[in-house]
This record gives C-alpha cells, structure tokens and sequence, in this order.
C-alpha cells in the first residue's frame, strides 16, 4: 500500500546524515514493536521513517505546513520551535504525500509529546523514538530493560525521563508530556495495584 523506498528517499533529501539515521533506526524499531504487540507493521515502519520529517525544515514553512494542513496549533506551541516538527510532520505527511491515514498521522503528531489515551501505533512510535538503535543517551539501557519487559513500563520511564530532564532544566513541560505520564500510571499501573 505505501512504497517505504519513497518515503525513504524523501526523507533522505530532507535531512542530514545524523537525522537520517535516526529516521531509519526508529522505522525499523516502530516495525520490530509493531509485529510484537500486534499493530499494522506497514503503518508502523511509515511513520517511524516520517515521524521527523521536517525537523530540519525553517520554522516559518512548519507553520505554513500545519495552516496548509489545518492543523492545531497551541499558542504554548508556538512559542517552543522543538514542538513544531511532531505536528508540521503529519502536516507534511498529509498535504505534501497525501496520507490520510488517521493512525499514521497521530502517531508523527505526538511523537514527542505523548498524551493522554494513546493509540497502539501513537504508543508504538512514541517507543520507537526513544529506544531506537542510535539512541546512546544517559539511561538509555535502563529505557530499553523496561521497554523489553513491557511497552507500558517503557513508556513510562521515556515519560518520566523526559519530565525529569526539562525540569533539571528549568524547561517548560508541554501539557501533554504530563498528561500521558499520569495516563500511563493510572491505566496500567495504579489500576494493576488496586488504588
């Protein structure tokens, strides 16, 4: 249904080596998650590969992106530029490729911030992106013990390390970052407990 190779080599033309690399290792991540818990594998691989589409794109043209896609746009994600590519990407996605698959453009559009009620295909890129190959930073391991065990106690620690690193730096936490932490602990976590 999607052709991967020109996805690929779209990608490819958007983006240096580094980001390129990531791309690839989270499409094949997304895919190894996907066949594990039982989401459509194709979907998975397209939008790992898409998810950062535009992160090397000018801010002013990921604005165009999202009006020319109608997409919503916070006023307290306008003023931070390193939320703009999660929602320009499935902008991007969408007017530029013509994908209208919803699960597709979800799970680009809250790779990075997570929410509340999270898709399988949402959860599963929002995974793939935190313990892909390249990744090598500070806890990475631990990420991916957790992530081996389950998907819900990966996402939980990617969460819960996110949170922890803006707030040592003094950073401000989207809304939705919080919002699918205490989603996760209370849906699979809390309940398990019996609270």
């Amino acid at each position: 249904m999607y052709d991967i190779e020109y996805l690929t080599s779209v990608v490819r033309k958007r983006m240096g080596d580094y980001r390129f690399h990531h791309s690839v290792c989270v499409s094949q991540c997304a895919k190894k998650l996907a066949k594990r818990y039982g989401a459509d594998e194709e979907k998975a691989e397209v939008a790992g590969i898409l998810h950062d589409a535009t992160k090397e794109t000018p801010p002013l043209e990921q604005l165009e992106l999202i009006k020319r896609a109608g997409f919503e746009i916070t006023d307290f994600e306008k003023s931070q530029l390193k939320f703009y590519h999660q929602i320009s990407g499935a902008a991007f996605a969408k007017v530029e490729l013509g994908i209208e698959d919803e699960e597709i453009l979800n799970a680009i559009r809250y790779h990075t911030t997570g929410k509340a009620d999270m898709s399988l295909m949402e959860q599963i890129i929002y995974l793939a992106d935190f313990i892909s190959d390249d990744r090598d930073y500070k806890d990475i391991d631990n990420i991916r013990a957790e992530a081996d065990i389950s998907k819900e106690r990966g996402m939980l620690y990617a969460t819960g390390y996110t949170i922890k690193h803006n707030v040592k730096k003094y950073n401000l936490l989207h809304p939705q970052t919080v919002e699918a932490y205490n989603w996760i602990l209370e849906t699979f976590f809390i309940k398990e407990k019996g609270n």
